[in-house]
């Protein structure tokens, strides 16, 4: 190659160099990498939202409402071996198949929420410990209502045939009522909108449940 074509081949590389300088200066950063802005996110937006979409009211709810609904299914369970009446024991099936299931979603919601399943005591929570729940137990605190005493699940279990269903239905309508009324508060004072839909969705069924069990009890 003679002086004049190395000139310019040398010229040509450089004029690249200067563009490509050029276009990756102090203008920014390179196409490919303008899309990640420093100190962006990595999580997709929202991602924890339904964690943080909730307060105290709710959580209570769900803390106080796992217990309820779990001595609601025992007492359905006592149903399926001593009642009398099929209709109790099919209302008895019913309230253990809506229950059991709704227990398990709401331990989804404290999970979900960061929550324990149990109010430590001394926090205002609901303190499980002492819900008529082993010896010595201590009344329930207010806002549990409808909860039945290790006395009154002790006579449940004892009984059987058409003194069994005249107890089951009296105790479950009254444990219905206190399901309601958490529910109810729950509505008025509670920010989760699942929280808040399962609070209505008690109301509905248990309200049923509750005309269908007034209902019965003249019958056994």
């Amino acid at each position: 190659m003679n002086r004049k074509s190395l000139i310019g081949v040398l010229g040509t590389a450089a004029a690249t160099v200067v563009l490509v300088a050029g276009c990756s200066g102090s203008n920014g950063p390179a196409a490919g990498a303008a899309a990640t802005p420093t100190g962006a996110p990595t999580s997709s937006p929202g991602s924890s939202a339904t964690a943080a979409a909730h307060n105290a009211a709710d959580t209570a709810f769900v803390q106080g409402m796992i217990p309820h609904h779990a001595q609601a299914v025992q007492m359905s369970q006592m149903a399926a071996q001593q009642s009398g009446n099929d209709q109790v024991k099919q209302l008895a099936a019913r309230i253990q198949q809506a229950q059991g299931p709704e227990i398990q979603q709401m331990r989804g919601f404290l999970a979900a929420w960061g929550e324990p399943e149990t109010a430590p005591a001394g926090t205002g929570g609901m303190n499980h410990s002492s819900m008529g729940h082993g010896a010595g137990a201590t009344p329930m605190p207010e806002g549990m209502g409808g909860m039945m005493t290790d006395q009154q699940m002790q006579q449940l279990g004892q009984a059987s045939g058409a003194s069994f269903d005249r107890m089951f239905l009296q105790m479950m309508v009254e444990h219905h009522n206190g399901a309601v009324q958490m529910a109810q508060t729950e509505l008025a004072d509670g920010q989760n909108p699942d929280a808040k839909a399962l609070a209505q969705k008690i109301i509905d069924a248990q309200r049923a449940e509750i005309t269908e069990m007034q209902n019965l009890l003249p019958t056994v």
